[in-house]
């Protein structure tokens, strides 16, 4: 019998999270030194903390990540946008923003669409990820999120913020991806911690993973 082909690292998937409200300078340190330690993709930290990861990694490859309106999304447009222009001149790479999860159930779709295009403008061609926080919603509801996302020309959509309700599914990723196909890339996050939940979110069709067990999934 042929072998099997080795199954590709884990490590150029994940961003490395860190969302406490506790954090502190020393918590980031930690989660940049692990991040570059094993060539993780990401580090993805709270907006106050954007500019001391951008210090602290220097000229390393791991890609700076952080949260905008987080974690409701339920705050004015203009704070968003704001909150984007400032992670961006602290030197984030990514937005991973929360969209309006009331003005969604309302049916102001174009709202919410206006929203994430506003955020788009304000990250200047850095990547916005949209989450969805797809523990609230039915399977309808969800693709139709992913399709608002999809048509402001976001890069990613993502499952959730990780204090919403329930976590990321095998069922939800794959719906993602089938609704956006390949305009866009999806980002599973939520209760993901070890190796075999990670690849098994990544063959139902997503393209980043968003943990804080980041080290426990590469194996160290």
């Amino acid at each position: 019998m042929a072998d099997q082909p080795e199954a590709a690292p884990l490590n150029g998937y994940i961003d490395h999270t860190l969302l406490r409200p506790d954090t502190t300078a020393r918590d980031i340190e930690k989660l940049c030194t692990e991040a570059v330690k094993h060539q993780l993709f990401a580090v993805c930290v709270n907006g106050c903390w954007v500019q001391h990861a951008w210090d602290y990694l220097g000229d390393s490859d791991v890609t700076i990540a952080t949260v905008v309106g987080f974690p409701s999304g339920a705050m004015d447009s203009d704070a968003k946008r704001y909150e984007t222009e400032v992670a961006i001149d602290n030197g984030a790479h990514e937005i991973d923003m929360v969209m309006n999860l009331g003005k969604f159930l309302d049916g102001d779709h174009q709202a919410v669409s206006r929203e994430i295009r506003d955020v788009i403008d304000a990250a200047d061609d850095r990547r916005v990820k949209v989450i969805i926080e797809t523990g609230y919603f039915n399977d309808e509801q969800i693709a139709t999120a992913c399709k608002i996302a999809v048509q402001a020309e976001a890069h990613f959509v993502k499952t959730s913020t990780g204090v919403g309700p329930g976590s990321a599914t095998i069922e939800h990723v794959q719906l993602m991806r089938e609704t956006v196909g390949q305009f866009c890339g999806v980002k599973a996050s939520g209760g993901i911690r070890d190796a075999k939940t990670a690849r098994a979110m990544i063959e139902a069709g997503a393209t980043r993973i968003g943990t804080s067990s980041g080290i426990a999934i590469v194996g160290a």
